[in-house]
């Protein structure tokens, strides 16, 4: 993960790294007020020949869901299957900051994800739902292949909904073995209600650190986060460590894994290279 506690200006070596390395997927943040995630994502894009670029999660509180969608379908056409673009509530503090907290996030988290699911399939879409409202929209310049539309998801609700209306969920750092175990079940239970068969990802963040420092760092992380520094939460060690808690998470039924290192992780390329070159292969 490339942490937006960075400049942007950093992103180009970082990105690089990660390609270089032959990292599978590089994941980016849209974190209020740090960096955009399309404009970062298309940068990282652009810089990079293989590596598949993550968002997660664009706040849709902040997005008219037609934009959401042009700018999506624009990243799928330039870099065929190698755009990962999640959705979410956003933090609500945030989303009250700038005027666009919604009253039922859940609502309006459904709406958008349905209309922007329709339009990526290239579909016309009429609605005029509780927050999502359009007449007649279709994209000029969809997608040659619908894409997938991931949810940012933590509580019943919100993952209920993801196995309903998504194509996968994206778990915070603060999900472990068990939440993952959780997450699934929520999931699947919303999938089931929406007669849903197709496969369906989950990928969730882990708090990581290597270096001899690392255990300081990590709880400190944690703590600033405001969360427990649970030790399911997160790994500090060498590579062996940290694959065998990738290797827990997997088992617990998440397909990808992606390492979240601190904010003041002071090497960001070096940990690219880590995680790719030491890490992944321990990993079965």
């Amino acid at each position: 993960m490339f942490r937006p506690q960075l400049p942007p200006e950093r992103l180009r070596a970082v990105a690089r790294a990660a390609d270089d390395a032959g990292l599978e997927e590089l994941w980016l943040w849209e974190d209020c007020f740090l960096e955009g995630g399309i404009s970062a994502a298309a940068a990282a894009l652009a810089w990079t020949e293989r590596v598949r670029v993550g968002v997660g999660l664009l706040p849709v509180p902040l997005r008219n869901v037609a934009v959401t969608a042009m700018e999506a379908a624009t990243l799928h056409r330039m870099f065929p299957g190698r755009a990962i673009l999640g959705v979410g509530h956003g933090v609500q503090d945030w989303m009250g900051q700038v005027g666009a907290r919604a009253e039922s996030p859940v609502t309006l988290l459904r709406e958008h994800l349905d209309a922007l699911r329709a339009l990526l399939r290239g579909e016309r879409v009429s609605t005029d739902g509780r927050y999502v409202k359009l007449d007649g929209v279709a994209l000029d310049w969809p997608p040659a292949t619908a894409p997938e539309v991931l949810a940012g998801a933590g509580g019943p609700r919100s993952l209920r909904l993801s196995g309903a209306a998504a194509d996968g969920t994206v778990l915070t750092a603060a999900t472990g073995p068990e939440g993952v175990r959780r997450a699934r079940r929520l999931i699947d239970e919303g999938r089931e209600s929406a007669g849903r068969t197709d496969h369906h990802r989950v990928v969730v963040y882990l708090h990581t650190a290597t270096g001899p420092d690392a255990a300081a760092r990590l709880r400190a992380e944690i703590e600033a986060n405001g969360e427990v520094p649970l030790p399911e939460h997160g790994v500090a060690g060498d590579a062996g460590a940290v694959a065998k808690a990738v290797q827990r998470l997997a088992e617990a039924g998440a397909d990808t894994v992606v390492l979240q290192p601190t904010a003041d992780e002071p090497d960001p390329e070096a940990f690219v290279r880590f995680a790719a070159e030491e890490v992944r292969p321990l990993v079965t």
